[in-house]
């Protein structure tokens, strides 16, 4: 499907989970939790919202006034069910197209995740809506995996961009909806914990604002790709995030698994940035 070309839209309406903000911080524990204590102590909030289709208007979207851009990004990989290819290829690829989009002066791969829910032991697509990081949690991210270089990239402009792409396409079932970052303040997130066996890392869940506006492209293509701006250091009125969520296509019924990599980057700009 050609970018901002002449295509019928394919908006609707589907049920996104957001987070009923409780009385104490949530937190999810991808271990055995210690005894007497849940494994999830909070509440989904499902909500059925309106998700406009915006194919035929890509090029209305970016990262700094939205959050996330749609971009065409053809790929050497030919098996991302490998992990040396991917690492060997598709790392480099991520990092030199977000030198050349962003301006970047460095690019950092951190890690990636591979969904198919008909591989036994893959991640299936998720259904809450959610940030990746919080103020807290990114510049965490450059101190775990640059610690010799953080002090003084945290000095100046760094985020965190994942780089979303269809391993198949059309993306038919569990496509991903965005929010628009004009439609949402701060106030909007609740900082969740994930706690691991050796960390405990921080990401933003949702909760409910019908002012809230949500976009998706219809049909992605493997060679499109999704960049979605988790964090960014500049709070100088550019989109800082979008947080985002898998969903049911009410209009595809029975339609293939959807098979996807998204990639986490750390991004470094010039100092002058």
């Amino acid at each position: 499907m050609p970018l901002d070309g002449a295509v019928t839209p394919q908006s609707l309406t589907s049920t996104l989970n957001y987070l009923k903000r409780g009385g104490e911080k949530p937190a999810y524990y991808r271990v055995d939790p210690p005894p007497g204590v849940p494994r999830w102590n909070a509440e989904d909030d499902p909500r059925e919202v309106a998700i406009e289709d915006a194919r035929g208007r890509e090029g209305e979207f970016t990262l700094d006034r939205n959050g996330f851009a749609l971009i065409k990004a053809p790929t050497a990989v030919g098996d991302f069910y490998d992990p040396e290819q991917i690492a060997r290829v598709y790392y480099p690829e991520v990092a030199q197209l977000l030198k050349d989009r962003l301006g970047a002066s460095r690019v950092f791969v951190f890690d990636h995740n591979v969904r198919n829910a008909t591989k036994p032991g893959m991640a299936v697509p998720s259904r809450q809506v959610h940030n990746d990081h919080t103020v807290n949690s990114a510049p965490r991210r450059v101190r775990d995996h640059l610690p010799d270089d953080a002090e003084e990239l945290l000095k100046h402009r760094f985020g965190i961009v994942n780089v979303w792409r269809p391993i198949r396409g059309p993306v038919l079932d569990s496509p991903l909806a965005l929010c628009d970052a004009r439609s949402f303040t701060d106030d909007d997130l609740i900082a969740s914990d994930l706690v691991y066996a050796h960390v405990r890392g921080e990401t933003s869940r949702v909760e409910y604002n019908p002012k809230h506006r949500w976009y998706y492209f219809a049909e992605q293509q493997a060679d499109e790709v999704l960049l979605i701006r988790v964090h960014d250091s500049a709070n100088d009125g550019r989109a800082r995030l979008s947080f985002h969520t898998s969903f049911e296509n009410p209009l595809t019924p029975g339609a293939p698994p959807r098979e996807s990599i998204e990639v986490r980057t750390l991004v470094f700009f010039p100092p002058a940035a």
